[in-house]
């Protein structure tokens, strides 16, 4: 591929002095005294909005703010609200809820927000953590015993309806058409989506194939509700390669780049002709070189040329980002498009690589 030699610089930075990385940057990226100022008055008057509005926001963000992934707290409530749904006997769900809200300092977040709701919530994951940290201990008395047990199903339940309200927070539906009907009405009608669909890891060639299936059945879907007159004003569909593949790493590389490839351009060439973007989703660290080869074997297909619409997310926190980016430009300039790139760093947000 042209791009062999610039992708093993880009593997030659995994492991860049972040000093010297930084510094790099921040020369780099120096703004004109212009420049510099517009930035800084337009950084003010969104952090000047943000403050005004904090108190006209809902429960659930009130209560995001005070438990932010910052804090030990928060980050285990995100581990809880990722798994907690997805567990289907009683006994599990019990025993994930003991392992990751007993323990935890909850008291010091009581008084600390001004939403009557999150001090509540407070309060009841304080006493969650009480209950669920006795049960575990055998030496209890035969009261504590009873109150462990009489409060497990009441625990679950509060937690998983707490879980639900959580998780509308970050996924707009359960399903293609229950995200699409949340885009599409109320305020939601005046924003752009990129649908990530939430796929794990195919283990079996079984998965592969139904992640695929869903996949497609997802592109026709948001085509037959897409509005916009040009693929950038168009939703998109953003896609894990390991959920189409379940060998995918350097070990099966020549099953990767036969399997794996036919089925991403197979997917791409339904996008171009619905005039719906696709993006290709980050990975594992590990598997960024075998993404990128793949990527360029799809983006040069004859097939594809001159549609805009294949896109990739970069990491850009990793220490490799920029010779990435760089990477990107270059195999755009070969293949005469653009590339949408969508740099991920907790969120998201586009540019477009000429």
């Amino acid at each position: 591929m042209p791009n062999s030699m610039t992708r093993q610089t880009i593997a030659d930075h995994l492991f860049a002095n972040e000093t010297n990385l930084v510094r790099h940057l921040a020369q780099a990226i120096s703004l004109e005294e212009d420049a510099n100022a517009r930035v800084k008055t337009m950084a003010m008057s969104l952090a000047n909005s943000v403050r005004r509005n904090r108190k006209s926001q809902g429960s659930i963000d009130s209560f995001m703010q005070e438990y932010s992934l910052s804090s030990d707290e928060g980050v285990m409530l995100m581990c809880l609200a990722e798994a907690l749904l997805r567990i289907p006997d009683a006994d599990t769900q019990d025993k994930l809820i003991a392992d990751k809200i007993g323990g935890r300092d909850w008291a010091k977040h009581l008084g600390k927000s001004d939403s009557l709701f999150v001090n509540a919530s407070a309060w009841g994951l304080m006493l969650t953590g009480r209950i669920v940290t006795k049960g575990a201990d055998n030496s209890q008395s035969l009261f504590g015993r009873l109150t462990n047990r009489m409060g497990e199903p009441v625990i679950r339940q509060a937690m998983r309806q707490a879980m639900r309200m959580m998780g509308r927070q970050f996924v707009l539906g359960r399903t293609i058409e229950e995200a699409l009907s949340q885009a599409t009405s109320g305020e939601g009608k005046n924003w752009r989506y990129s649908f990530d669909m939430l796929g794990e890891s195919a283990l079996t060639s079984h998965d592969a194939t139904r992640y695929m299936e869903a996949y497609a059945d997802a592109l026709k879907k948001i085509a037959a509700k897409a509005e916009g007159n040009t693929i950038f004003e168009m939703p998109s569909l953003s896609v894990k390669l390991s959920a189409l593949h379940p060998r995918y790493e350097e070990r099966a590389k020549a099953r990767v780049m036969t399997e794996l490839k036919g089925r991403v351009l197979e997917l791409a060439q339904a996008a171009r002709q619905n005039n719906i973007g696709l993006t290709i989703d980050a990975e594992e660290m590990a598997r960024l070189d075998l993404s990128l080869e793949l990527f360029a074997g799809v983006a040069s297909d004859a097939s594809l040329a001159g549609w805009n619409g294949l896109g990739l997310a970069v990491q850009a926190y990793s220490r490799r980002a920029e010779k990435v980016l760089q990477w990107l430009s270059n195999l755009a300039q070969q293949t005469s498009r653009i590339l949408p790139v969508r740099l991920v760093k907790g969120a998201y947000w586009d540019t477009e690589i000429k």
